[in-house]
């Protein structure tokens, strides 16, 4: 993509500013400018129809009761390993 041109009018302290903070940070001024517009994009957030429509979107009351269903089985801290040991074990009585 080829870089365009841009001319800002703003006052002169806040170009001091933004100059001090690029040097800072071993940045240029227009890089500086380019990750605050990416930022504040990114805030905004982009309308993706797919993710509004699944933000908007019922679950069925199958898959609710569904929700759970496994909590407690195992200790917040079991890994998978352990519990394929686990199911090993009592498979082939281990």
């Amino acid at each position: 993509m080829a870089n365009s041109k841009l001319t800002l009018s703003i006052e002169p302290e806040y170009i001091e500013m933004a100059k001090s903070y690029a040097a800072e940070n071993n940045i240029s001024v227009s890089k500086l400018f380019k990750n605050f517009i990416k930022d504040v994009s990114k805030k905004k957030g982009t309308n993706d129809p797919l993710l509004e429509k699944l933000k908007n979107m019922e679950i069925p009351d199958d898959i609710k009761s569904l929700t759970g269903i496994l909590k407690g089985k195992y200790p917040a801290g079991t890994s998978y390993d352990d519990m394929k040991y686990e199911y090993f074990k009592d498979r082939y009585g281990l």
